[in-house]
Order: structure tokens, then C-alpha cells, then sequence
């Protein structure tokens, strides 16, 4: 298989991992406070994970020359951006909230160019990160255009998309994944997540105090854990290994897609024509900007 298709396929994998997150949060946080939802999450996927290593009677690392890094990436790639994100979602409707952590890609490139030596930007990565931002916002033009927000809540977005592209650049530089068993490294940044939100979430909502949740909200926390967690973190490492960091962050053009799509499948959503326009549109500039369209055939036509 060709590796351009190889990656693509597996940036979608990532993107259906996490893509059914909002559905799953939007049914749990109904009984569950934000933090405690992320906390449960990783706990799960962390339980999980270990289980699989223990299974596979895989020996964890040694932490103490990694538990620094393997920190900033649980910092970073889940415990800041996720509370962060809870916070902004209360000023700011979820339309900004989408279209700036579409600006991640954006600013995972700007990072890359700077601190990672063979992901330079080039006009393939620009053109494909316009095309893709581009198709986000058309995909959500309508809410887009409904939405309203505060300076306060669009500064905490900026900030979450700014962890992700930290996170996605630390991952890259600091974390060797093929010096460590498969699997290890999600599960250990899992549980140190769990931990930081476990103790966020007894300080600032009282998670102990929840008396009822109803059984779709178990399965949408299992989901959450199992799917959007441990699988789409052990794809994400994957392609840590074999992307580039400009490419990794486009998945989150990707994520919106699929959110489009299981609204048309679950809650009977009928697609229009930015629907169709903006999934185009972030599909094309995906490929570009992974190489599966080669603007040098374009160009060699002019």
C-alpha cells in the first residue's frame, strides 16, 4: 500500500476514534460534570490498556528517565485542553469552539517548522491546512453564523488549540515510541491524566455527590474511554512515529466530518450543500497536505 494512502487511512481511523466523543459527552455531561466526564475517560482507557500489557505480560519502562515528558504529553494532550475547553463551552458555543480547535493545524505547523527538523513547512502543507481550514468553516457555517462568545472564552480556546499543537510537537521531539513496548506509552500518559482530573475534578466539582446516571451514559463514558481514548491514542502514537506533526494535526478538520455525519445517521440531521462543500474541501486538503494529490501534477499541466 502506498504510504501517502497508508497514512491517510489511519489519520481517519483517528478521526472516527474521536469523532463520536461530542455525541458521548452530550449524553454523559447531562449526569457527569466536565472534569469528572475527561477523568473517567482516561481511567477507563488506562485500565484497559494495562490490562492488554498485562495480558501481553509486557514490562512497563522504567519511568524515572521518561515520567517527566510522558507528563507535559498527559499535560498537554488531555488534562489542560480538555478543561480548558469545558471552561470556554460555557461563554462560547460549540461552532467557535470547533472553528478554533481548527486552528490547531495551524499552529502545529508554525511549531514544527521551528523545533522539528524535517517538518519544515511547505507550499503543499500550507495549501492543504487553507483548504482544510476552509472546509471547516464552511462545514459549520450555519451554526457559525447563529454563534456567540466572549473575549474570555475565545482566549481559552486559543489556548487549548495551542496545547494540542504543544502536544503534538513535545510527542514528536521527546517521546522515542520505538524505544518503548507497544502500547506502554498511551497507557501510562493515560493514568497520569487520570490522576491530574481525578484530583481537579474533587477539588472543583464534587464528582462524589452524583447520585443517579442513566445506563446511556455509562456506555457513552465506555465509549469515551474505549474508543475515543485508548484505541484513538494508540493510533495517534502510531502515527507519531510515522508523520510528520503538521500532518498528525489535521485531524482535527477530520473530527468535525464524522461529528456531521453521525448527526445525519443518529439524530436523523439532514446534510446541505456546506455539509457536502466542507467535507470536500478538508478531505482535499488533507491528501495534499500528506501527498496523496501531488500539486507537482497540477503544476506540470500549466
Amino acid at each position: 500500500m502506498n504510504v501517502g494512502v497508508r497514512n491517510f487511512l489511519l489519520l481517519l481511523a483517528l478521526a472516527a476514534c474521536w469523532g463520536p466523543s461530542f455525541l458521548f459527552i452530550k449524553v454523559a455531561v447531562e449526569y457527569v460534570p466536565p472534569i469528572a466526564i475527561t477523568a473517567i475517560r482516561m481511567a477507563i482507557a488506562s485500565f484497559m490498556l494495562f490490562a492488554i500489557l498485562k495480558i501481553r505480560g509486557t514490562k512497563l519502562p522504567k519511568l524515572k528517565p521518561v515520567i517527566m515528558h510522558f507528563t507535559i504529553a498527559a499535560f498537554f494532550q488531555g488534562a489542560i485542553p480538555f478543561t480548558l475547553f469545558a471552561v470556554a463551552e460555557r461563554s462560547v458555543d460549540s461552532a467557535f469552539a470547533a472553528i478554533f480547535t481548527g486552528a490547531s493545524p495551524l499552529f502545529s505547523m508554525i511549531l514544527a517548522h521551528y523545533f522539528i527538523k524535517n517538518d519544515r513547512m511547505t507550499k503543499a502543507k500550507i495549501i492543504g491546512a487553507a483548504l482544510g481550514f476552509s472546509g471547516l468553516f464552511f462545514l459549520i457555517m450555519p451554526s457559525l453564523l447563529k454563534a456567540h462568545a466572549d473575549i474570555f472564552g475565545i482566549a481559552v480556546l486559543i489556548c487549548a488549540a495551542n496545547c494540542y499543537a504543544i502536544s503534538f510537537v513535545h510527542a514528536k521531539k521527546f517521546i522515542d515510541i520505538n524505544a518503548h513496548p507497544p502500547l506502554t506509552i498511551p497507557a501510562i500518559q493515560t493514568f497520569i491524566s487520570f490522576i491530574i482530573l481525578a484530583i481537579l475534578s474533587l477539588i472543583f466539582e464534587n464528582p462524589l455527590a452524583i447520585n443517579h446516571i442513566s445506563g446511556s451514559a455509562i456506555l457513552s463514558l465506555c465509549g469515551l474511554g474505549i474508543l475515543g481514548t485508548a484505541s484513538a491514542f494508540v493510533i495517534y502514537y502510531k502515527l507519531i512515529s510515522l508523520t510528520s506533526v503538521s500532518y498528525i494535526a489535521m485531524v482535527n478538520y477530520i473530527v468535525p466530518v464524522f461529528g456531521v455525519v453521525l448527526g445525519m445517521l443518529i439524530l436523523g440531521e439532514a446534510l446541505t450543500w456546506n455539509s457536502y462543500l466542507g467535507g470536500i474541501l478538508i478531505l482535499i486538503g488533507v491528501m495534499v497536505a500528506n501527498g496523496v494529490i501531488k500539486l507537482s501534477k497540477f503544476e506540470a499541466k500549466k
